[in-house]
């Protein structure tokens, strides 16, 4: 395996040893999934980041997961100006976001998580939750859904199905991508250090710029669109290969109940 590169908003390269992952294959057929949305964030001076992310259960139904790079990162550490979240995306540009989506509340990174060094040091932390606005009293959750968030260890039995959009879709391609397939749990004996840890699939050639902060769920019911998160699209190669970030059952469960404390 080559270079990993940052496939959202802002790119920067990691390098990684070489690992064996399955080559997954084209998942979902397309459509919109109702807990999978498009991040847009105001990054100040006219600049808008596009993500990705999923509603995930919890106590006050407003918490959205995504990849910490989302939020801030090396070659822009402050918070974004302002964010919205849209469930159920269908288009590609971001200006239906902007209009229609859920307003953010609120970031939340993990300490690991300091945009002050570099990428490789805190490549390992890069998940993060966002909590957003209720309307009329209704949480998102209660209008959408929500996936269950399952924690680290995360094993590879089981098919895994990533979901993001992609900034710029190929032709004709709809404007959610994804893919499927068992993962690889990246090791020591496999992988950079800023990759260990991490879950990896190839073949995943629609999950571009964008794309990060997707969800990799397990158990997708594609009539409810709800399944078990089990990592976030962090980084990917440019050329299929793609890898999330897992939360850790510790600091991510603190983060999550952070996350929801926010929304009360």
């Amino acid at each position: 395996m080559g270079l990993l590169v940052a496939s959202g908003p802002r790119a920067a390269l990691v390098e990684t040893a070489e690992a064996t992952a399955a080559r997954a294959r084209p998942a979902h057929g397309g459509g919109t999934v109702a807990t999978v949305g498009k991040l847009v964030t105001e990054l100040g001076d006219g600049q808008y980041g596009a993500c990705s992310g999923a509603i995930v259960d919890s106590p006050s139904g407003s918490v959205v997961a995504t990849a910490a790079h989302c939020v801030t990162a090396p070659d822009s550490p402050r918070e974004p100006v302002r964010a919205w979240f849209a469930p159920e995306y269908d288009r590609v540009g971001p200006q239906q976001a902007l209009d229609e989506g859920w307003r953010v509340l609120a970031f939340h990174t993990p300490s690991g998580w300091d945009a002050e060094r570099t990428l490789a040091e805190i490549l390992p932390y890069d998940y993060a939750f966002v909590t957003v606005e209720k309307r009329d009293g209704r949480s998102i959750r209660d209008t959408y859904g929500a996936n269950t968030l399952d924690f680290e260890p995360i094993g590879r039995e089981g098919e895994v199905v990533p979901l993001g959009y992609p900034v710029n879709p190929s032709n004709g391609r709809p404007p959610l991508a994804s893919c499927a397939g068992e993962v690889e749990v990246l090791t020591e004996a496999t992988a950079h250090t800023a990759n260990v840890g991490g879950l990896l699939l190839t073949g995943c050639d629609e999950l571009t710029q964008g794309a990060s902060g997707g969800p990799w769920l397990r158990d997708l019911d594609s009539e409810r669109g709800t399944g078990r998160l089990v990592g976030v699209m962090s980084v990917g190669s440019g050329d299929g290969e793609v890898l999330a970030r897992p939360f850790p059952e510790r600091q991510g469960r603190k983060l999550l109940d952070r996350a929801d404390a926010a929304a009360r």
